[in-house]
């Protein structure tokens, strides 16, 4: 039923049964309810205040190193962050552009309330979804469906203000730094998940641990004061230009919202001496720096920086908020001490000696749920129909929370809907990277995605996703439009038909030189070499070998770039498949829930008992990556599961003969005269 999407009053909602409700409106909540709407389940999402939905709660930029990857695939699978990002971004740029395409990161600086504007207004048309402003005391949590694994289902919300109870097959919590959040300036503290907000009501943190048994942690993160644009001196900053050509996001958009021309620049300056004099004076009026709650390690506080490496000058970029903002983000300068001294402290920065603070930084305090208790469908084991995406899973970042969001979502609908959920493997994709890391080793600190942690960078790459995950998206998971899934399938075809091309263009050395005069091509070889040999090369491009074969390249011209990474990285990614085949087959070899690893008939050492009994990996794949599994353990598992699935086998192939057996002597004594 495709219902209109709308915002409506909590007093409708009583006694309304939905799929899914997604609990939270950020990164994570929005992409969790568009997917969960896109499955086609029908889904409430609950906020405190709607006008936050989509909101850029700290830096107003999307993308980079690892991250850039992630919103490329969000976005393949028809996520909304990609799209978002090309409507609102201002400035555009490659970072990493010196290393090989696979590694390169897409970024943007954003304009904060286009960006806003832009996300609400897809969730507003988006089919089957409808949104609430209100704050959730607790989940409604009954006995487990006995033929499912678990102890505890899900079974809806109860609402903080008065008794209204909302129920639905499925609940994704997205609560970010909500979930019993306190902000520290100097030596107040005070409840509260972003500056300005109300934290998320403590019934909920008290189900979570106290009712569903959650193990859970605290972690802290920050944020920077917001500077006064006119009150810095840029002159005395190193001007940084975007990309005159801006790559979108986004597979479906040939070019992004702004102009070339009317992107904004960024500028670049330093800490100096002053600025570590200032955290010095100040460490004894700083309750957030003082306490040990693991803060994120890849951006982290100026204080954190100044007294892990003393005597350093620190990179500090001041960046736009927006096309009509007043205001500078000045990434880096993360901190949380007393606003006087935060003034102090950026006036100790050349460009800034003047400056002043419109809002200064803040410390985020917050409670996480150790992701090791989830599942790769991102699903609390032990409570059916409860799924988490997020900060709430111990990551940092908006990209990571998209990513799981939309995840969370669409299982959640699957589940509602009673299909099974599906997983991602970490050959396959970053996405699938990041949950198998959660759900696999679980947190210490808050968790950003690297291009180091992929083992198959070289086939995971930006320009790829849609190839990599449209076609499961629409085929498997039912999360993207058959409009992407269409235009993914004409990519993909035209691709194979252009590399096919390539490789039927088989040359001696001597003619390809006298094709391509200008390329250094060694003919002391006497050897053939295919079009896409040639493409190998550094200095050859796609353009070069169509303007010298018009009649049978020429007409993939629109992917010129793509056929030139593809044809760099094709030897790595065929060095690559064998390894990738046996993670994949061993990513299909389950591992029971209920098994007793305590008295499983294997030689296991008791710490190796003890790591799987706490973590109770899904897969053989998931136990090989976790921390203390020896790899002799792995083999002894694998030869279990092997014999135990053969067990089943013969079980199941008896119990069929049975039935068959039965089946004819019923018919046999049905066609007996009687």
């Amino acid at each position: 039923s495709h219902t209109k999407p709308h915002l409506v009053h909590v007093g409708h909602l009583t006694g309304h049964q939905y799929d899914v409700i997604v609990v939270g409106g950020g990164h994570a909540g929005t992409e969790a309810a568009a997917a969960a709407a896109r499955v086609g389940a029908e889904t409430l999402l609950i906020t405190q205040k709607i006008h936050t939905i989509g909101a850029l709660s700290c830096n107003p930029s999307l993308g980079g190193v690892g991250k850039g990857q992630l919103v490329k695939e969000v976005d393949a699978l028809d996520g909304l962050c990609g799209r978002a990002g090309d409507w609102a971004g201002i400035h555009f740029s490659i970072l990493n552009r010196r290393k090989g395409p696979a590694v390169w990161g897409p970024r943007a600086q954003l304009d904060r309330q286009r960006y806003r504007d832009f996300i609400q207004s897809e969730l507003l048309s988006t089919p089957r979804l409808t949104m609430v402003e209100g704050s959730v005391e607790e989940l409604l949590v009954t006995e487990p469906n006995p033929e499912e694994p678990g102890h505890h289902r899900v079974t809806g919300i109860r609402l903080a203000n008065g008794s209204h109870a909302i129920s639905a097959r499925s609940v994704v919590l997205t609560t970010g730094t909500f979930l019993s959040g306190s902000l520290f300036v100097g030596q107040t503290t005070s409840p509260g998940g972003r500056i300005g907000d109300a934290p998320s009501s403590a019934g909920l943190s008290h189900t979570l641990r106290e009712r569903l048994g959650l193990r859970t942690g605290r972690l802290r993160t920050g944020t920077p004061p917001r500077i006064v644009k006119d009150s810095v001196d840029l002159s005395l900053a190193k001007l940084h230009l975007p990309d005159s050509h801006p790559t979108p996001f986004s597979f479906l958009n040939t070019h992004t919202h702004c102009k070339p021309e009317e992107q904004l620049p960024c500028y670049l300056t330093f800490t100096t001496p002053g600025v570590e004099r200032v955290v010095r004076e100040s460490l004894q009026l700083n309750c957030h720096i003082q306490q040990d709650t693991k803060g994120p390690r890849y951006c982290p506080s100026i204080e954190s920086r100044v007294l892990r490496f003393p005597g350093r000058s620190h990179q500090v970029w001041l960046e736009p908020e927006g096309v009509t903002s007043d205001l500078l983000y000045p990434q880096g300068l993360s901190m949380t001490m007393p606003p006087d001294i935060q003034l102090r402290l950026i006036r100790e920065i050349p460009p800034m000696r003047r400056a002043e603070i419109h809002t200064p930084g803040y410390g985020v305090q917050y409670d996480f749920v150790c992701p090791t208790q989830l599942s790769p469908a991102l699903q609390v084991k032990s409570t059916q129909g409860l799924f988490l995406a997020g900060q709430i899973n111990g990551t940092t970042g908006y990209e990571e929370a998209a990513a799981q969001g939309l995840w969370a979502g669409a299982n959640a609908a699957r589940s509602a809907l009673s299909m099974p959920t599906v997983t991602l493997s970490r050959t396959e994709s970053y996405i699938g990277v990041l949950i198998d890391d959660l759900v696999s080793r679980g947190v210490t600190e808050p968790y950003r995605m690297f291009t180091s942690r992929a083992e198959f960078r070289t086939s995971l790459r930006p320009d790829n996703a849609d190839l990599r995950l449209t076609p499961k998206g629409f085929e498997e998971v039912g999360c993207v439009s058959s409009v992407r899934y269409q235009e993914s399938l004409r990519v993909r075809n035209s691709l194979q038909d252009a590399l096919t091309a390539l490789q039927a263009l088989f040359l001696s050395t001597s003619s390809w030189k006298k094709k391509l005069p200008s390329v250094p091509i060694s003919e002391t070889k006497s050897t053939l070499l295919t079009g896409l040999d040639l493409l190998q090369y550094n200095d050859v491009t796609f353009e070069m070998l169509a303007s010298a074969f018009p009649e049978s390249l020429s007409s993939f011209m629109e992917f010129a770039q793509r056929l030139k990474i593809e044809a760099v990285y094709k030897p790595h990614c065929d060095l690559n498949k064998k390894e990738i085949e046996r993670i994949q087959r061993e990513e299909n070899m389950s591992l029971p829930q209920d098994i007793d690893y305590f008295s499983l008939p294997v030689s296991l050492s008791d710490e190796v008992r003890e790591i799987l009994d706490r973590v109770r990996p899904s897969t053989l794949g998931a136990a090989t990556r976790l921390e203390g599994i020896t790899p002799a353990a792995v083999v002894n598992l694998l030869n279990y599961v092997r014999v135990t699935e053969k067990k089943k086998e013969t079980h199941r192939n008896q119990r069929q003969q049975e039935a068959q057996r039965d089946e004819e002597l019923c018919a046999n004594s049905a066609s007996l005269p009687q």
